[in-house]
C-alpha cells in the first residue's frame, strides 16, 4: 500500500504538540488593526488548540 501524502497546506497551518494535540493561530490579525484595540491584537498574536471535533478533521491531513 502506498503511503499517505501530507496535505501541504494543513502542514502550514497546525503544528502537533508534545502530547500529540494541534496547535494553530487565530484569525483576523492580517489587516485592518487600526479598529482593533491593542489588547486585542496583541491575543491575537498567540496561539491556540484546535478543538477536539476540528482536530478529528486535520487528523486526516497530518499522517
Amino acid at each position: 500500500m502506498a503511503k499517505m501524502k501530507t496535505h501541504r497546506g494543513a502542514a502550514k497551518r497546525f503544528k502537533r504538540t508534545g502530547t500529540g494535540k494541534l496547535k494553530r493561530y487565530k484569525a483576523y490579525k492580517s489587516h485592518k488593526t487600526g479598529k482593533k484595540s491593542p489588547k486585542r491584537t496583541r491575543n491575537l498574536r498567540k496561539s491556540t488548540l484546535l478543538s477536539k471535533s476540528d482536530q478529528k478533521k486535520i487528523d486526516s491531513l497530518l499522517p
